[in-house]
């Protein structure tokens, strides 16, 4: 039995211009139908509803930039693409359960455990979850911004066995196959930010639009240990085919050897940073080659505004991001810990910045920073 979470982009899940794609949702209902039954458990991370909506109010006229209006018209497009889900699972006596969540549901870590349950109360009872981003509500400056993302937060929160992001594109190539020639990669060992790099670029590796957010997707994944792959939502059966590790079917990316704590999941890639530490080399090199706790006296400087418990980003004086971690000392009192050695702080602050269970390094060396994406 395996937890799969399969995200569908709003290419593949609506037509050309807007309409939900009966044809493929009723395809895709038919073999979750057959995956549900073999005993496996299906997420669904489904885009779509703004295209959804504005076909139905004004089908054929050119799309809203507004924000607003945007929200207004996913509040119309988001029950339509639901009914459409439910529809298709319904012909094999399952149920479709709609889950909408912002960032704020994986930055608070009550909220973050309340999603968890949920959907893993909605799996218990055989249940598809259905789950986008709560377009109609979320604040601009703290939405996700594609559910790329949030698919791979969905599957490190309930510990799936294989991410899955389908859209328009067959993987990723060695050549943008609108420019030239390229060869499909089928698998990825190790996404690092060169690959992010080039996947966002012009001319690039990518298939088409879209391809950096989900390899950064991916990564969230596989430093979760769970492996991802990036496939076409047009092509049959491609749930059970990337289930089966079947050749071919787009880009695999292998999991991380070694398999985050869920707490350091968390922070590293749920919670966003209010600021950042600058730590001199020595401080870097401890913290990368040694797992050590960050100590004050590795500090060079701080960037921005965080009170204790918040998470900050640590870096290196050139900008290489080495980590995440959950900081103890506000920044508001960095003049009395910055550079400071034990015996030189307040008698209220302790030598440690970051201690090593609230750190995450993402850096396999000075070199070679692992950006978190």
């Amino acid at each position: 039995m395996s937890t799969v979470v399969v995200k569908f982009g709003s290419s593949t899940v609506t037509q050309s211009r807007g309409e939900i794609n009966l044809s493929l949702i009723e395809r895709v209902g038919a073999e979750v139908a057959r995956l549900h039954g073999e005993g496996n458990r299906i997420v669904i991370v489904s885009s779509g509803a703004i295209a959804a909506g504005w076909s139905a109010l004004s089908p054929g006229k050119p799309r809203p930039v507004e924000m607003g209006v945007l929200q207004a018209v996913s509040a119309l497009g988001q029950p339509l693409l639901m009914r459409a889900w439910q529809e298709s699972l319904a012909k094999y006596g399952l149920h479709a359960g709609q889950v909408l969540l912002d960032p704020l549901d994986f930055g608070h870590r009550r909220q973050y455990l309340h999603a968890r349950a949920t959907i893993g109360h909605l799996l218990d009872l055989g249940v598809i979850p259905i789950i986008n981003e709560n377009d109609a509500l979320t604040d601009e400056e703290i939405r996700f911004g594609d559910n790329d993302r949030l698919s791979a937060l969905v599957a490190m929160l309930i510990e799936a066995d294989l991410l899955l992001l389908l859209s328009d594109i067959d993987g990723l190539f060695t050549a943008d196959p609108r420019v030239r020639d390229g060869s499909l990669i089928e698998e990825i060992d190790y996404i690092d930010n060169d690959l992010l790099s080039m996947a966002g670029g012009a001319g690039s590796v990518v298939g088409s639009g879209g391809m950096a957010s989900k390899l950064a997707a991916a990564r969230i994944a596989t430093w979760s240990g769970i492996p991802a792959v990036i496939a076409n939502g047009e092509r049959e059966n491609a749930i059970t085919d990337s289930l089966d590790g079947r050749s071919g079917v787009g880009t695999h990316v292998r999991p991380r050897p070694e398999r985050l704590s869920a707490k350091k999941v968390w922070i590293a890639f749920a919670r966003d940073a209010k600021g950042s530490l600058v730590v001199d080399e020595g401080a870097a090199d401890a913290l990368i080659r040694s797992g050590s706790s960050l100590l004050a006296a590795g500090v060079l400087s701080v960037q921005g505004s965080f009170e204790n418990d918040d998470v900050v980003e640590v870096l290196t004086q050139s900008g290489v991001l080495i980590g995440k971690g959950v900081v103890r000392y506000p920044a508001e009192r960095a003049h009395e810990w910055v550079g400071k050695r034990r015996g030189g702080l307040p008698d209220d602050l302790g030598g440690e910045v970051i201690h090593r269970d609230d750190l995450v390094v993402l850096a396999d060396s000075l070199g070679a920073p692992a950006s978190q994406g």
